[in-house]
């Protein structure tokens, strides 16, 4: 199944495609993947042929085909973009992101500018793996949408940018607890608050902070530094005092230090 776009995606898409084309051409095997020289109205038609019937991929290959056979015409930009949407709706993620780039590179000021950005970053998006995986698309997705949230703030796709950061903070916070929680079964208490303490300090919107505050108290007492592991406690008291990762906290300090241990 190929991924859904959001509602404002969809919308431009219906926008994008509504051209004025002529009636497309067939040889005589009715063959339409023999790439042979076509005027620029049949080639362009038959690709938005093949995009209507799903056939994703093919219409990828036609509009380059446009592009290729007629590079000077005004279909040829349209050409681009629609490439690059057809390669995302077929899942070919890394031939949309070349397409999309390709377009802001011999088209910057175009309107649609930004949505070959916001194709380029829901490329990576589409992308990210699992926390027990390598997050390299994780990382180019947050870049890409902080780029278009630095140049489009405006645009359309901005919302929809600020929630996909949202959650893509809060996936790399997930990232570093997962890698946290493997140090500290380990008894690697160092590096487990390192990690636990990069969640504090730059995931600090996200649901793993609770977590992450605990476990640096647990880790704070493993190594025998309790006033750290009261301050961890504090913190989490006065930002989470209902929840139970402070209950835990406050039980864990209560025993090791109890006459400074910290009020629920």
């Amino acid at each position: 199944m190929p991924p859904k776009l959001t509602r404002t995606a969809a919308l431009l898409l219906t926008c994008a495609i509504l051209f004025p084309v002529a009636g497309c051409a067939r040889n005589k095997t009715g063959s339409d993947t023999a790439y042979i020289a076509r005027d620029v109205n049949s080639l362009y038609a038959l690709a938005k042929q093949r995009l209507d019937k799903g056939q994703y991929a093919d219409a990828a290959k036609l509009f380059d085909e446009v592009e290729r056979q007629h590079p000077y015409s005004v279909w040829a930009r349209r050409a681009q973009l629609m490439s690059a949407f057809s390669y995302y709706m077929a899942q070919k993620y890394p031939e949309a992101i070349s397409s999309s780039q390709r377009f802001l590179t011999i088209h910057p000021g175009n309107k649609d500018a930004p949505y070959a950005h916001y194709l380029i970053a829901m490329s990576h998006y589409q992308q990210i793996e699992d926390v027990t995986r390598d997050q390299a698309s994780t990382a180019n997705a947050q870049q890409a949408f902080g780029e278009l949230m630095r140049r489009y703030p405006d645009s359309r796709y901005a919302s929809d940018a600020r929630l996909k950061l949202d959650l893509i903070n809060d996936h790399l916070a997930g990232k570093e607890m997962e890698i946290g929680r493997f140090y500290q079964r380990s008894g690697k208490w160092l590096a487990a608050t390192l990690r636990f303490r990069k969640v504090v300090e730059q995931y600090q919107t996200t649901n793993h902070t609770p977590e992450a505050l605990e476990r640096l108290v647990e880790c704070y007492l493993a190594l025998g530094i309790p006033q750290e592991a009261q301050k961890a406690a504090a913190v989490l008291g006065r930002n989470y005092p209902g929840s139970d990762w402070y209950h835990r906290a406050y039980k864990l300090v209560s025993r090791h230090v109890p006459q400074t241990a910290p009020k629920g």
